[in-house]
Order: C-alpha cells, then structure tokens, then sequence
C-alpha cells in the first residue's frame, strides 16, 4: 500500500493561486466598461440638452422682440448664488472621490452628504424663483423656453441626489467601497460634474446673454 506523501498546506496553497491567477487572467479578458457606459450615457444626455440650446438660440434669433415682455426679466442675485453653491458642489464631491482612494469611507460619506445638501439647496432656490417670477409656462416663447430648460435639469439635479443618496446609504456596508473598489463613487462624481456643467451654460445663456 502506497502512502501519499503530498503536502495538504501546500496543496491548497497552490490551489488559491491558481484560483488568483484565473481570475485576474478572466479579468484581462473582460475588462471592466462600466466607466464607459457612464460616460456614453452623459454623452447622449448631452446631446438632448445641445438640441435644447440650439432650440433656444434659434427663438432667439427669429423672434428678436421676445425680450421686449418686461415681465420676463430674470434677477441675478439669486441665480447667481445658486450658480455658486452647485459648482462649489463640485469641488465638494470630489473630495469624496479623494477620501475613498484613501479608503477614508468616514470621509466620503462626509463629502458626499455636504454635496447633497448643496444639492437640495439649490433646487429650493429654483423653487423659490419659480414661485416669485413674474411669467408663468405659457406667458410667452422665453418663458415656455425657461421653463422647459431649467425644469429639464432641475430633473437631473434630482436624480444625481437619488445617485449620492444611494452611493451614500451602499457606504454604510463595511468595506463596499475601498481604494480598489469605488466605482459608484466615481459614477455619482462623474454624472454630478455634468449636470453642473450643464448649469454652467444654461445660466450664461438665460441670465448673461
């Protein structure tokens, strides 16, 4: 009777190794697009937000007497300060980005909850010019038009707090995100950079131009 004289410790030692390297060589062969598909998604977003601007700047251009409506002027100061909040979120958010890297998940949930309320902030102030404007949806072309693109992305401000929130809520598992692992961290920034972006023009063209 022959007695088997292979090493058990080793055996399993060689076994997790091999796992590993399958692993990693299925890795390399399916590689991770989820980043992409983000990006491909914001593009298309973009597009439907362009074909808006374009819109706007062809009313603009074959009805030049659309301003003449004094009830249609737009005040600055709180836009101005709206505009300011949502792009200082964006300086926000991304430390949360920098915290996770660090596996600090203490701070990305403190990031990512100062930009939500950053968030709510201003779409109360949205809220609160809607209410004391002085046109309503269908006073005119402009205000039909200002309606139409300041509602469309005060939708998308909505939905990337639903994304903090649930990035934010996933957090509190014990190590869901890590420096390794953080891809919804990533995703939220990325979506919350565009709608600011988005911001960004839709106020030059509304309230500067």
């Amino acid at each position: 009777m022959q007695i088997s004289t292979t090493d058990p410790v080793k055996t399993l030692v060689e076994h997790h190794s091999a796992v590993e390297t399958t692993a990693s060589a299925h890795d390399m062969e399916h590689p991770d697009y989820r980043l992409l598909g983000i990006m491909v998604f914001l593009f298309a977003e973009g597009m439907i937000f362009l074909g808006l601007f374009a819109a706007y700047l062809t009313f603009r251009a074959v009805t030049p007497d659309w301003f003449s409506d004094e009830s249609t002027k737009l005040e600055l100061l709180l836009p101005g300060i709206n505009t300011t909040i949502l792009v200082a979120s964006s300086f926000v958010i991304h430390q949360a980005d920098i915290a996770i890297k660090k596996n600090d998940v203490a701070g990305l949930r403190t990031w990512f909850l100062a930009t939500a309320l950053m968030g709510l902030t201003f779409l109360a102030g949205q809220l609160y010019e809607y209410s004391h404007l002085e046109f309503g949806l269908t006073t005119n072309l402009f205000a039909s038009t200002f309606y139409v693109l300041t509602g469309f992305h005060g939708l998308h401000v909505t939905f990337g707090l639903i994304l903090i929130a649930a990035v934010w809520w996933r957090s509190r598992k014990p190590n869901h995100y890590s420096s390794e692992h953080h891809f919804g961290v990533e995703a939220a920034e990325l979506y919350w950079h565009f709608v600011d972006v988005v911001w960004i023009i839709l106020f030059v063209l509304l309230y500067i131009l």
